[in-house]
C-alpha cells in the first residue's frame, strides 16, 4: 500500500508540474503578445471593417492596380509577399488585404464564407481609397475567392493572375474531398503552441526560398505573426467552410471576356486517367487570346522562389491587357 502511495504522489507532482509549467508558458505568451503588438505596428493600413480592424499594405506606382490574395493558413501574407511585391512594385501599384485571423488584422465572429469575406476586401479596398478595377491575383484557395468576386463585381475586376490556384471545380475535376481542419486546432494560437513551434522548429513557419530572399527582420517578423496567428479560430473556420463554398462557386466561371494568367506549379502526380493541375488548368483558362498559363518548378507557394520570373509575366501580360 505504501508503495502504491507513493507512486501516486510522483504521478500527482508530475500533473501539477505541467499544469503550473503550461499556466506559466501561457501567461508568458499572453504578455508577449501584448508586448509584440505596441513594438510591431502594421506596416500599412488599419481600417474598420465590420467592427473589427483589418490591414492594406500597398506599395509603387503604376496605371494597374494588383490586388494580392493569400492562401489558407499563411500566418503573415504582406510579409510572405514582400518579395513578389518589390518587383511588381516597379510597374504597377500592389496592394496585399489580409483578411480577419492572418497579419496584424483583428479576428472576427463572422462566419468564413465566400460572401463575407470578399465582402470584407471590397470594403477594406474601398476605405483604403485603393480605386478599382482591379487585377486580382490570388495563391491557393484565394482563387475560389476571386471567382466569386470576378462572378459578382465584374466591373470591379479587370484581370485574374493566378498562383497555384484552387478553384471550386477542382474537387469534382479529381474527385476529391473538401480538406478539413480538427477544431482543436483553434487553440493552438491562444495557448502559446504556436509560439513553441516558432522557437524551436521555425523552418516550420517560415518560407522556404534562398537565402537572402527574405531579409532578417521579415523572417523574424513573421515568426512572432506566426507565434500569434497560425491555426486560429478564423483560419480553421475557413478551413471547415470550404466545401460550402465550393458548392457555392461550383457552377460559376469567370466571365468570357476577362483575361486570365495562371502560374502553375510543375508537379509529378497524375492520376490514372491522365489528369493533372495542368490538365485541370487547361479546363478553365478559356479561349480568350490573352490568356495564358505558365508553368514553373517550385513549391506550391511558387512566389517563394520564382517572385522575378512571376513578376516578369505579370508585366508583359499587363502591358497586353492595356493595348487590347
Amino acid at each position: 500500500m505504501k508503495k502504491r502511495g507513493s507512486v501516486w504522489r510522483v504521478i500527482r507532482n508530475i500533473i501539477v508540474f505541467v499544469l503550473a509549467l503550461t499556466l506559466v508558458w501561457v501567461a508568458f505568451h499572453t504578455i508577449m503578445k501584448t508586448y509584440e503588438q505596441k513594438k510591431y505596428p502594421a506596416s500599412g493600413k488599419m481600417v474598420e471593417v465590420d467592427g473589427k480592424r483589418m490591414h492594406v499594405y500597398a506599395k509603387g506606382e503604376g496605371k494597374e492596380t494588383i490586388v494580392l490574395l493569400s492562401g489558407l493558413g499563411t500566418a503573415a501574407p504582406a510579409l510572405d509577399y514582400e518579395p513578389l511585391m518589390d518587383e511588381m512594385a516597379e510597374d504597377h501599384k500592389v496592394v496585399v488585404v489580409e483578411p480577419f485571423g492572418y497579419g496584424w488584422s483583428e479576428l472576427t465572429d463572422k462566419e468564413r464564407t465566400v460572401e463575407n469575406i470578399v465582402e470584407e476586401i471590397r470594403t477594406a479596398l474601398k476605405k483604403s481609397n485603393i480605386e478599382g478595377p482591379y487585377i486580382l491575383m490570388p495563391h491557393s484557395l484565394a482563387g475560389i475567392y476571386s471567382m466569386y468576386y470576378a462572378h459578382e463585381y465584374p466591373d470591379e475586376v479587370k484581370a485574374i493572375i493566378g498562383i497555384d490556384i484552387t478553384l471550386p471545380q477542382a474537387l469534382e475535376y479529381f474527385d476529391e474531398p473538401a480538406p478539413t481542419m480538427p477544431a482543436y486546432l483553434k487553440a493552438v494560437a491562444p495557448t502559446g503552441i504556436a509560439r513553441l513551434v516558432s522557437y524551436i522548429s521555425p523552418e516550420d513557419v517560415l518560407p522556404i526560398a534562398d537565402e537572402g530572399t527574405y531579409s532578417e527582420e521579415n523572417l523574424h517578423m513573421t515568426k512572432i505573426i506566426s507565434a500569434k496567428k497560425l491555426y486560429n479560430r478564423n483560419i480553421v473556420d475557413e478551413a471547415n467552410e470550404i466545401e460550402k463554398n465550393v458548392e457555392k462557386t461550383k457552377e460559376m466561371s469567370f466571365p468570357s471576356n476577362l483575361p486570365i494568367m495562371v502560374f502553375a506549379a510543375k508537379r509529378d502526380k497524375v492520376t490514372e486517367d491522365g489528369k493533372s493541375n495542368l490538365t485541370f488548368y487547361e479546363t478553365q483558362v478559356g479561349n480568350n487570346p490573352l490568356n495564358e498559363m505558365v508553368v514553373l518548378d517550385g513549391h506550391h507557394y511558387l512566389h517563394w522562389t520564382q517572385s522575378k520570373e512571376i513578376s516578369e509575366h505579370v508585366r508583359a501580360f499587363t502591358e497586353q491587357i492595356e493595348h487590347q
